[in-house]
């Protein structure tokens, strides 16, 4: 118990790393050597990990992360960190989706963006109403993303 309070430190520093990191930053490099490509970028079932800002409960889910160039890319490890350094924030859903597609928007300025977030909230099944296996999606299109068909486009993409 002695050291307790040291690690409870420790602990919350990594849980909330995430404010010591700039999205700028992480998205910076970019590449431009793309051959003519011009099709949806898509990393799906990135594991993210965050802390609800009402309970500070942890949320745990998938996120998915699609854009379509604009002549640059990225490289996709940075796409993961980009989900792991808004995650490591308190967070709610809708703003840590919302987030993570604003980054990706100034960063690539690409044609489009979108963001899927699938998670499930222990704030919400170890408390309160108790539900387990209740996940919250969350979704942002930007972007030629808002157009019915690159819409469908995506979604079909991450069943794929």
């Amino acid at each position: 118990m002695r050291e307790t309070p040291a690690r409870v430190i420790r602990a919350y520093e990594e849980w909330f790393a995430g404010y010591d990191h700039n999205p700028a930053d992480i998205l910076e490099r970019t590449f431009g050597e793309v051959a003519g490509y011009d099709e949806i970028v898509l990393l799906r079932d990135i594991p993210l990990e965050s802390t609800c800002e009402h309970h500070m409960a942890a949320i745990r889910g998938v996120a998915h992360l699609a854009y379509l160039p604009n002549e640059r890319v990225v490289g996709i490890s940075k796409l993961a960190r980009l989900v792991g350094a808004f995650g490591r924030r308190l967070q709610i859903q809708e703003r840590l989706t919302a987030e993570i597609a604003s980054a990706l928007e100034q960063a690539l300025q690409p044609r489009g963006v979108a963001v899927i977030i699938d998670a499930t909230h222990e704030c919400m099944s170890s408390r309160g109403v108790r539900k387990h296996g209740a996940s919250l999606v969350t979704r942002q299109f930007r972007g030629v993303f808002t157009q019915e068909g690159a819409r469908r486009e995506v979604l079909a993409a991450l069943k794929s």
